[in-house]
């Protein structure tokens, strides 16, 4: 279950080869620069403001939006009918697909994004794979180094399996819905269709069509007179 057919569709991506028969759904990630390094073609077209800040090399599809104030680093390739927000911080070794949204205040490092993804307002993600039409809420936090700065582990059916990856922070599956203000942990697996409330802190592999619910206490008082 930790292939890459457990979590994502290679149908809605351009760059299936990332990922090897055999090999767990996050080895992926270490291929995303020697594919990018192999690259000698960077087009660019769309829609690019002459007040976004674009260095290295930058492919851009047809049809996508940079709009003024974005900083896109290379190497990294965007899709096609795409937008980068005023504020989207792409420090390099990004893939993305067609349709994604990158928004304001967002950084984006070593990471590929399926089609039709939306990361919208103030996310961090790192060394991650976002599944087709995987959402991220505003706030969410894909964290991709443990404190202890060793090498990321998955739990999975009773053993820790040493991924080799200092840095790895999720693979969030297709159509998977994050909520606002979430924590995942490094190293987490989320699986297809799943829903995780606002204010969320995951840690670990999460199955296909799960809920994550969060519920909070409150405590209603009256206000006192001077307060």
């Amino acid at each position: 279950m930790l292939e890459p057919a457990s979590f994502l569709d290679l149908e809605h991506t351009s760059h299936g080869n990332l990922f090897a028969n055999g090999e767990p759904v996050w080895s992926a990630l270490k291929q995303i620069a020697p594919y990018l390094a192999a690259k000698d073609n960077f087009p660019q077209s769309g829609e690019i403001s002459e007040h976004a800040h674009i260095t290295g090399q930058v492919q851009i599809g047809e049809g996508t939006v940079v709009e003024p104030g974005a900083v896109i680093n290379g190497p990294t390739l965007i899709g096609k009918n795409c937008t980068i927000r005023t504020g989207a911080y792409i420090r390099g070794n990004v893939i993305t697909g067609d349709n994604c949204t990158l928004g304001n205040s967002c950084e984006f490092k070593n990471c590929l994004l399926f089609d039709n993804c939306e990361v919208p307002h103030f996310n961090y993600v790192g060394d991650a794979i976002l599944g087709y039409k995987a959402h991220l809420g505003a706030g969410v936090i894909l964290s991709n180094v443990r404190l202890d700065r060793a090498n990321i582990k998955i739990r999975h059916e009773g053993e820790n399996i040493d991924t080799g990856l200092r840095k790895f922070s999720a693979i969030v599956g297709d159509r998977t819905e994050v909520g606002c203000n979430t924590v995942i942990s490094p190293g987490s697996l989320l699986g297809r269709d799943c829903i995780l409330y606002p204010n969320s802190h995951w840690s670990g592999i999460l199955g296909d069509r799960t809920i994550v619910k969060v519920k909070q206490t409150q405590q209603l008082v009256e206000r006192r007179s001077g307060d």
